[in-house]
């Protein structure tokens, strides 16, 4: 393991600092853009998501991409359904089953106001090689397992550190 000293040491605390002015700079863009929807800031990335789905999908599918409970899902839901984001539809298949999907106008919307405030966006990107930017996507997919991961645990109350001490 590196040392403070050391120059990964030093490259290592730079990234814990950077990292956590990253995540408080996405959080607090997150809150104004969901401030500026007048939804809230899990019902704007609940939206994000479901605008990545190939169909609509079940309230406990919700549940799970959000790590909310079943019954916050619902409410997240019914929140959504009101702002006339997402409809709810009898599955064709089964129709004891209840399916939450987009609606394509709000939907178009909101990847309007994205794209307006994202067009810079590529533009950090310019001064990269398509290795460098692989590496940036594989770092995404990575934080994203890992934050899944985290948020179980935060959900579970597992707080335990590898050493047994819990927190």
């Amino acid at each position: 393991m590196a040392t403070a000293g050391e120059p990964r040491g030093r490259l290592l605390e730079e990234l814990a600092v950077v990292s956590r002015r990253y995540m408080a700079s996405y959080a607090l863009f997150n809150q104004a853009l969901a401030d500026h929807v007048g939804l809230h800031p899990t019902d704007v990335q609940c939206v994000n998501l479901l605008s990545l789905e190939a169909a609509p999908v079940t309230t406990g599918r919700i549940a799970e991409m959000t790590g909310l409970t079943t019954g916050s899902a619902t409410r997240l839901v019914d929140r959504l359904e009101k702002a006339g984001y997402v409809v709810r539809e009898r599955d064709a298949v089964d129709r004891r089953r209840v399916l939450v999907g987009t609606v394509p106008e709000k939907i178009a919307e909101f990847g309007r106001m994205w794209e307006r405030l994202g067009a810079g966006w590529y533009g950090l990107f310019d001064g990269l090689d398509d290795a460098e930017v692989a590496l940036i996507i594989g770092h995404m997919r990575r934080t994203v397992d890992f934050s899944a991961e985290q948020v179980a645990r935060l959900r579970s109350g597992d707080l335990e550190d590898p050493s047994g001490q819990a927190s």
